[in-house]
């Protein structure tokens, strides 16, 4: 028994039931998905702060240069980008709208869809994402030294898997 604030004992306290297995298995999952989410989102934070700097550079923000990320190699509608990226449609449009408003991407016709246009990456969005390139090297080789290189595999792996595991359970996004 672990000793009171005040490093005291309890002298009578009787013990706590052991959970059954079931029980004890649902605490510790409940458990390990708060501090799983938890660390999501500190990790998000991290992430944002990390990506609003290398934005820059390529004269972006981390919002911009996440929906031009999407459509860099192939043009997507708007409401494709949101589910690829766990966002809100209405974000990632505001969002492209801004991008083309600033001349870093294109709405182009969509052949399976009348009313929903592609997003595409412009010259000068590619020019931009460029930009940022040596940035984001730098930064992945400071991670891959910090974690190594089968660490940085592993939080990849283990992120795209939890993610794969909520999208399959359903789990609700806000």
């Amino acid at each position: 028994m672990s000793p009171e604030p005040g490093g005291a004992r309890p002298e009578a306290a009787a013990p706590a039931a052991a959970p059954s297995p079931a029980e004890g298995s649902a605490e510790e999952a409940q458990r390990l998905l708060s501090a799983a989410a938890m660390g999501a989102f500190r990790l998000n934070g991290a992430f944002l702060a990390v990506s609003e700097g290398l934005a820059r550079s390529g004269g972006l923000t981390a919002a911009r240069w996440q929906v031009l990320g999407s459509v860099l190699h192939t043009p997507a509608p708007v409401a494709g980008i949101a589910r690829n990226l766990g966002l809100t449609r209405q974000a990632v449009q505001r969002t492209a709208d801004s991008l083309v408003e600033q001349g870093f991407a294109e709405y182009r016709p969509n052949p399976a869809h009348s009313r929903a246009k592609l997003l595409a990456a412009t010259g000068a969005g590619l020019d931009a994402v460029r930009r940022i390139h040596p940035e984001h090297r730098a930064l992945a080789e400071r991670l891959a030294a910090e974690l190594g290189a089968d660490g940085l595999r592993d939080a990849e792996a283990a992120i795209r898997a939890l993610a794969g595991a909520l999208d399959r359970i359903g789990a609700e996004r806000a």
